[in-house]
């Protein structure tokens, strides 16, 4: 393929920053590397624009290394939240600041190589889609048991919310710049952000590259915050969870039909004694029980949909690092 004549692709990358004080300096060194004017495995000319460091208020010194790196690299651009928003709003305030053709996302741990993003870019632009996610060839350096519930979590989740991309989703990808933006610009609070995704992008590819340990630190996940994340993206993907409790009631009230019809045809039979009030006991606490789970999730989706009408901004840029530090001893 002639590559003559062909104009430089920029990329803006975004790097979302919570405890980011150990791992940032090697990271920023590989991304300088693609600093320069270069070319993607099949040939295409592309350079690094910018890196946007997005402080999300963490409990670590990240802001000083974000500072320093800042004045020593004139394409890094540093990001200030007024507060912690979490990984996908800091992720969706460096799109919206962005300024690249493309805009990547990586984590701040290492995981992610940044010598993959050239042929991120190549699947995107032979493709013609608008959205490349990474697509492992390895498991993630997390463990059997982290592993097998983020697999069952995403088949899960496919299969209740009714959306074909979940499976792919993955928090590093490439995403056309003009599409970041706009989706940074009207994105609502609590969005999970590749479900935003999902909404206005028709046609997706996935790039298979190799992930890496963590470097210096754990994920910042726990099992709380992973089963959290699972539910924004169930709450925020559509209304099918309410369809499915409908079904689920439609399916009771049927239940409770035929076992009245079963125990009034075997009482006229003499099959069975008078009931005592066993079996009413425990029909009442199971159809309680469905109602009670139903209307909590009707409720979690009413607190989603209240949020957003009050205007709970997803994240606030402020002009300096909010410091938090960790007690001293």
């Amino acid at each position: 393929m002639s590559t003559q004549g062909m104009e430089t692709v920029r990329v803006s990358v975004v790097i979302p920053v919570y405890q980011g004080e150990k791992t940032l300096d090697a990271l920023l060194t590989e991304l300088k590397a693609l600093s320069q004017l270069g070319k993607t495995p099949g040939g295409r000319p592309f350079q690094l624009l910018e890196v946007l460091l997005v402080h999300d208020a963490g409990p670590d010194r990240s802001d000083e290394v974000i500072e320093r790196l800042a004045a020593e690299n004139p394409f890094v651009k540093p990001i200030w939240l007024s507060r912690n928003f979490g990984q996908h709003p800091a992720t969706l305030a460096g799109m919206a600041s962005s300024a690249g053709d493309w805009v990547a996302t990586l984590d701040e741990d290492g995981q992610h190589d940044p010598a993959d993003l050239p042929k991120l870019l190549d699947r995107a632009l032979e493709s013609g889609a608008p959205l490349v996610y990474a697509s492992p060839t390895n498991p993630a350096p997390h463990g059997a048991f982290r592993n097998l519930l983020t697999s069952l979590a995403k088949i899960s989740s496919g299969a209740i919310v009714g959306n074909r991309f979940v499976g792919r989703f993955h928090s590093f990808r490439l995403v056309r710049g003009d599409i970041a933006r706009s989706l940074a610009a009207y994105c609502g609070h609590g969005v999970f952000l590749d479900v935003a995704l999902s909404w206005v992008v028709s046609q997706t590819e996935r790039c298979p590259v190799a992930m890496r340990s963590e470097r210096g630190r754990p994920s910042g996940y726990s099992l709380a915050g992973l089963m959290t994340h699972f539910w924004r993206l169930i709450l925020t993907a559509g209304t099918r969870p309410l369809r499915l409790i409908s079904i689920l009631g439609t399916l009771s009230i049927l239940a409770a039909v035929g076992f009245s019809i079963m125990a009034v045809y075997r009482r006229t039979r003499h099959e069975i004694p008078v009931a005592g009030w066993t079996s009413t006991i425990i029909a009442v606490c199971f159809f309680s029980g469905l109602i009670l789970f139903s209307l909590g999730v009707i409720a979690e989706y009413l607190g989603v949909t209240l949020t957003m009408a009050m205007g709970k901004p997803l994240y606030l840029i402020v002009p300096r690092p909010s410091r938090r530090r960790s007690p001293g001893p």
